[in-house]
Parts: C-alpha cells; sequence; structure tokens
C-alpha cells in the first residue's frame, strides 16, 4: 500500500511540474486557494459532539464505508495521505463526479502516462459527518490492483479531510472509529497512555522514534517516522537517510507492491528494536527502500522512513490535529510477534466463480403392502441436491525467485484450487497469507489449476530473517 501511495504522489508531482502545463498549474493554484476557504469537512452539528463508525481491518489497514455524492464506496482511512483519490470505480460502481478536469499523468521512468481526472465540488459523508465542495482526484485505472490484494473492493483513500477538524479514535480491537468534536472533546485520565507531539509537512504527521538497528550492543537511533495508516507493513526505512540506517545483513530480496512502470522490488529484514517513547516494540519486520524508490517521499529531508498498520494496531489511537499530538495506549495485541510470508507466493483476489456444492442428502422411504403377502417391502432412495453459488477465486501474481514455492515450480497466474486440504473459496486471503506465514518448515501442499489444467505442488516455508 505505500508503493501505491508513493506513486500516486509521484504522478501528481510530474504532472503539475510538466513545463507545458506551468500556466495551468498557476490557475490550479488560483481556484484550490478559492476551494480550500470553501471547503469543509466534519462539519458538526451545534450541538453534535461525535460520530462513529465500524470498520473491517483488512492487511492491517482500517477500511471504512463513505458516501461520495451519494454513492457508498470503501475507503482506506490513511493518515499517509492529504487528498482523497478514487481508483477503482466499475460500472456498479458510478457516480456522478462534479466540475471535472481530464489530465494526463506521467509516472517514473519509461511508463506511460494514466489517464486521471480531477473533481471538485463534491459530496462525502459518513453517516452525519458530512464534508462538502471536495476536490478529489480520480485514477481511471487500478493499475496497483489494491482490491486484489486486499481481498474485496476498494476504491479509494481518504485521509487529511477527515482527520483535519476532529480528534481521531482507532479502536483495533473493537473495530470502530469515533470522530469527535474539539469543541466539545475532553481528553479522560489515562495512567497508561502517552501522548507525543507531531510535526506535520504537507498535512502529514510525523512522529520522533528510535531503533535499534544493530543486533549486538544497544545503540539507538533516533528517527522522524510518518505515521502511516495506510501501510500495512511494520515499519519502511529510507536507506542511507542517515548514516547509520543500512540495511542489516541479514535481509532478502521481496516483492513490496506495483509502480506504474512495473513491479517495485526492495529488502525485507528485522530489527531489533522500535521505541515509541516508553514503548518499546521487539523485532518487527522492516522493509528498506533505496533512493530511487523513495524519491518523492524523501522530499521532507528529515524524514527517515514510516511507522504502518501492523505497528498501530497494537495501540488504541487518539489523533489530534488541530493540537498537533498523537495519544497512544498499548492494547492486547501490543506483544503478538512480527511474521512475513515464507512462502515466495504473492496471492491476489480473482474475483469470484460459480461453484458446485452438495446440498445435503434426503432419505425417501418407500412402503408397499398387499394384503395377500405376509411381508412387507420397504426401500430407501438417497437424493442428493446441489447448490450454484459464486465463491472467491485466488491466483498468483509474482513468484519470488529461488523461493520454496518457485523452486517447487509454482508459476505467474496458476489458480489457486485448495491448500493444506482446504478448498480455496472457502478461504479469505487473509486467511490464505496467514498459512504461508505459519512457521519455519511448515509444509504447504497446493493443487492449483494452470491453464485448465489441474496440478499439485508441495514445499516447506523457509525463515530468511
Amino acid at each position: 500500500m505505500n508503493i501505491l501511495k508513493l506513486y500516486i504522489y509521484i504522478l501528481i508531482l510530474n504532472y503539475f511540474f510538466d513545463k507545458k502545463n506551468f500556466l495551468f498549474l498557476l490557475i490550479l493554484v488560483a481556484l484550490s486557494t478559492s476551494l480550500q476557504s470553501q471547503s469543509k469537512f466534519g462539519f458538526f452539528g451545534e450541538n453534535q459532539k461525535e460520530q462513529s463508525v465500524r470498520f473491517n481491518l483488512i492487511n492491517n489497514l482500517v477500511v471504512i464505508p463513505m458516501e461520495v455524492n451519494g454513492k457508498q464506496l470503501s475507503f482506506i482511512l490513511d493518515t499517509g495521505v492529504n487528498k482523497t483519490i478514487l481508483f477503482n470505480l466499475s460500472q456498479n460502481d458510478s457516480i456522478g463526479l462534479n466540475d471535472v478536469r481530464r489530465v494526463a499523468l506521467q509516472g517514473l521512468g519509461k511508463g506511460k502516462s494514466m489517464d486521471a481526472l480531477i473533481s471538485d465540488n463534491n459530496t462525502l459523508k459518513i453517516k452525519d459527518f458530512v464534508g462538502e465542495n471536495q476536490e478529489i482526484y480520480v485514477l481511471l485505472k487500478d493499475k496497483f490492483d489494491v482490491s486484489g490484494k486486499m481481498g474485496m473492493t476498494i476504491h479509494g483513500i481518504v485521509g487529511y479531510k477527515l482527520f483535519k477538524d476532529a480528534v481521531v479514535h482507532i479502536n483495533y480491537i473493537t473495530r470502530r472509529v469515533h470522530f469527535y468534536n474539539p469543541k466539545f472533546f475532553k481528553y479522560k485520565k489515562c495512567r497508561k497512555c502517552e501522548t507525543f507531539p507531531l510535526q506535520f509537512y504537507r498535512n502529514k504527521p510525523y512522529i520522533n522514534a528510535k531503533i535499534q538497528l544493530d543486533t549486538i550492543g544497544n545503540k539507538l537511533t533516533d528517527v522522524k517516522l510518518l505515521i502511516d495508516s495506510g501501510g500495512s507493513e511494520s515499519v519502511w526505512l529510507f536507506e542511507n537517510s542517515k548514516e547509520e540506517i543500512q540495511t542489516p545483513i541479514r535481509h532478502f530480496r521481496d516483492v513490496l507492491g506495483e509502480g506504474i512502470s512495473g513491479t517495485i522490488y526492495g529488502k525485507r529484514s528485522r530489527i531489533k528494536q522500535i521505541s515509541i517513547g516508553s514503548f518499546d516494540i521487539k523485532e518487527p519486520t522492516v522493509s528498506f527502500l533505496d533512493s530511487t524508490s523513495t524519491f518523492y517521499a524523501r522530499q521532507f529531508k528529515e524524514r527517515n522512513g514510516s511507522i504502518g498498520g501492523n505497528i498501530l494496531k497494537r495501540f488504541k489511537i487518539w489523533v489530534d490535529y488541530n493540537n498537533k499530538k498523537i495519544t497512544l495506549k498499548k492494547s492486547g495485541s501490543f506483544r503478538g510477534g512480527f511474521e512475513y510470508n515464507m512462502s515466495g507466493l504473492d496471492v491476489v483476489y480473482n474475483g469470484k466463480v460459480l461453484v458446485k456444492e452438495k446440498a445435503g442428502t434426503t432419505f425417501s422411504d418407500s412402503y408397499s403392502s398387499n394384503s395377500s403377502q405376509t411381508s412387507t417391502n420397504k426401500t430407501i432412495s438417497l437424493v442428493s441436491s446441489y447448490t450454484y453459488k459464486f465463491k472467491p477465486s485466488y491466483k498468483v501474481k509474482h513468484v519470488l525467485e529461488n523461493s520454496p514455492a518457485a523452486l517447487a515450480g509454482i508459476q505467474e497466474g496458476d489458480i489457486i484450487l485448495n491448500i493444506n486440504g482446504t478448498k480455496a473459496h472457502q478461504l479469505t486471503l487473509k486467511e490464505i497469507l496467514g498459512k504461508f506465514q505459519s512457521g519455519h518448515n511448515n509444509k504447504i501442499r497446493l493443487y492449483v489449476d494452470r491453464s485448465g489444467v489441474e496440478m499439485k505442488f508441495q514445499f516447506r516455508l523457509v525463515k530468511k530473517i
């Protein structure tokens, strides 16, 4: 998810700084200044104190329902973005967008330009929590396949617009987000809570933390990290953003996401500790990205990386943009371990397929009697009935070179039919990925469909870090 946002930002940046569009940029600046004065989100009624909504927690990300111009869609709630972005609209999800203008956004390298829209004067709504005159960026193709990676339809990302006018409490245990009116909100005494100042750059919140990279000794390195609720991983670190920030010897190359020009690879490793105030988080997994992959993200020179959802979900969180602070309280999942995909398979949701299922067995009892006969005859027939239902399908999007799955012979495009004796359509994407994190040397048995031919493979998970 971090890679998705990174490349969306690069697209927007490259578009606006194209010389041919410089005049248009000046017009947009004037328009955005005007719109900013009119735009509002978090309009509470005169005596309205709060609004809350349940969310789905998928791949450590908070997915909330939000209406766009009266149409309910699914959005990732993301502290790491300052734009509202739509990237997955089908005919069934069609909405009326206001004041639309088309732009062509150019990505990195030799990637083709991407068609996009900028739409003004839209209404966003979560129950009674309403924002008017909202600007939305619309990517016309979901090139990043976010829905496939999440296992459900995701329409977009929303962040700053929701956070700027409310105190936002995210409870990962109860799966509920509360939006509090700052005019009425009062912090309760909390002995186990800790409050930290936030620094903002381009409307995104940063926090100071310490990391221990060295497995020998106790040296801690001060870092400034983006609080990124829209990133599913634990920690991102930007290689060489400080002299001490180098990839540990024990690491491996892995698929981190999709960019405009193709698949993005990086290094995965594990560090000894990350400390946020008095909260010491032991042995989190970390992704290291080089300067090329993080060019735009490094525009804030003080930034050394990000804290993602796999860390944040271990706390109860109160985010207060107005007072530039965040309050954390450990939850029951604080001491949970950090695992990663040890198979080498990048599996994504592949839509729904029609599955034939046996509904049950009916016993039919036929009794016949004849007065001239002393015996009775009974016959029992078994009648099977079937139902046809649409069930989820999953496919292999990438296979990491020299990984256990690659060495076993699994290929990109294989449709997964069965995992360790369970039919794939009976599992969620989260459950499938959980099997790939189940433990070193655990055996994985897969049945796949490859171009209409059913094939069987097996391999053992290998822990590299």
